[in-house]
C-alpha cells in the first residue's frame, strides 16, 4: 500500500484553507493571512527515579471563518528510563476544528509520528524504527482561546502507537 506524502497532505490543506477564504469574502493577501494564523501547542515534562519524558509540540492553525479552523503541528518527543527504554518521536499533524456554537469544539486530527525505540534486555539491545498514524476525533469545551476536552485515536495500535490509550485528554491553547 502507497503511503501518502505528509508533505502533499500539507501542501493540499493549505491550498484548500487559501481556498476556502476567498470563497467567503475574505481578503487573502499574505499580511492578511499571516495575521490571522494563531499559534499554539504543548510542552510536557514527566521524571522520576531513573526515567525522563519531555514533548514539544507546536502548531498554528487559521481561522477560515467563525466556524471552522484549519491548521498543522509538529511533534517532538523523548523518553528515557534508564537500563530499560529510550525513544525519540518526530512528525507532524493536520488540524481541523469545528466550533458549532462557541462554547463547544468537535475536532479531527491526522498525525504521522516515525518513532526510534531502543529496549535493553540483560544485556542485549532492540533496536525498532517505524512510522505510525493516529487519526484524533475530539470533542472539547471551549473559553476564548483556550479547549479542554478529550480526543479518540481511531488508528491506536497497542503494539505501535506512541499514546498509551486511545483516549487522551487534551488542553488546546492558540493565541
Amino acid at each position: 500500500m502507497k503511503r501518502i506524502n505528509l508533505l502533499h497532505i500539507i501542501i493540499v490543506f493549505t491550498i484548500s484553507m487559501a481556498t476556502a477564504k476567498a470563497q467567503v469574502g475574505y481578503n487573502t493577501s499574505s499580511n492578511d493571512f499571516w495575521r490571522n494564523v494563531q499559534f499554539g501547542g504543548g510542552i510536557g515534562l514527566g521524571f522520576g527515579d531513573g526515567w525522563f519524558s519531555g514533548t514539544l509540540s507546536p502548531s498554528a492553525i487559521y481561522p477560515v471563518n467563525d466556524q471552522f479552523a484549519t491548521g498543522v503541528g509538529l511533534n517532538f518527543s523523548y523518553a528515557d528510563q534508564k537500563d530499560v527504554y529510550t525513544a525519540t518521536i518526530v512528525g507532524g499533524s493536520i488540524i481541523g476544528l469545528f466550533n458549532p456554537i462557541n462554547e463547544m469544539q468537535i475536532s479531527g486530527e491526522f498525525e504521522e509520528l516515525h518513532v526510534s525505540r531502543k529496549f535493553e534486555f540483560d544485556g542485549s539491545n532492540l533496536k525498532d524504527n517505524y512510522w505510525v498514524p493516529a487519526l484524533f476525533f475530539g470533542l472539547g469545551y471551549s473559553t476564548r482561546n483556550v479547549t479542554v476536552g478529550l480526543k479518540y485515536d481511531v488508528l491506536h495500535d497497542n503494539d505501535k502507537s506512541f499514546y498509551a490509550d486511545a483516549l487522551i485528554p487534551f488542553i488546546r491553547v492558540y493565541f
